[in-house]
């Protein structure tokens, strides 16, 4: 019996595995675009201070009379019309708002009586030390045009007078002497004012 030669067939019982067929390679799978970055989200828009107009410091430095003042444009617009509103807050040309060296505004005025002004605005109350006069803080609310303040020291000022033009009540004593039936046409004579008080 002839034997089978080297390579002549698979051997008996085992099923050949089928050659791979050639073709177009398989796609690649798609990957997902790239996000684009981000744009930052815009910051919020800086708060408006309450007639200050938009930007800027919150809060605003004073020079007046060379004294150094540091406020909140808040308080300084508490009165809308007055010269420091329309200085710090409005900046109108008409003003020729002068700064020194530090970005200060530039005030000639006298910083001694300053300080009344810029409480009144702060909280709203009239407080004058007792070595200050009140003409001068009248003098300073005028210049700076707040109307409140100025009513407020002349009804200060015109208390102060009142009480001191009445002062303590003085008494002057007339002695008379006199019979009873002249009495009447003595008390006749007399000007007003007058009461009598019989001494005994």
């Amino acid at each position: 019996m002839a034997e089978l030669a080297a390579g002549e067939g698979p051997p008996r019982g085992r099923t050949p595995s089928p050659l791979p067929l050639a073709g177009p390679p398989s796609p690649r799978p798609a990957t997902a675009p790239a996000c684009p970055p981000r744009s930052p989200e815009p910051s919020a828009p800086e708060r408006a201070v309450p007639g200050g107009g938009s930007g800027g410091s919150k809060w605003v430095r004073l020079n007046v009379g060379g004294t150094y003042f540091v406020s909140t444009r808040q308080t300084l617009c508490r009165e809308p019309k007055s010269f420091l509103c329309r200085l710090c807050c409005q900046e109108g040309p008409e003003l020729g708002s002068d700064k020194d060296e530090t970005g200060a505004y530039l005030i000639d005025r006298d910083p001694t009586y300053f300080g009344p002004i810029l409480n009144y605005l702060r909280h709203g109350k009239l407080i004058i030390n007792k070595e200050l006069a009140e003409e001068g803080v009248l003098e300073e609310a005028e210049f700076y045009n707040i109307a409140s303040l100025v009513r407020l020291v002349k009804e200060r000022i015109r208390d102060n007078e009142s009480r001191t033009s009445q002062g303590p009540v003085k008494h002057v004593y007339r002695v008379l002497q006199c019979q009873e039936e002249e009495l009447t046409q003595m008390v006749s004579t007399m000007s007003d004012g007058w009461k009598f008080e019989q001494v005994s």
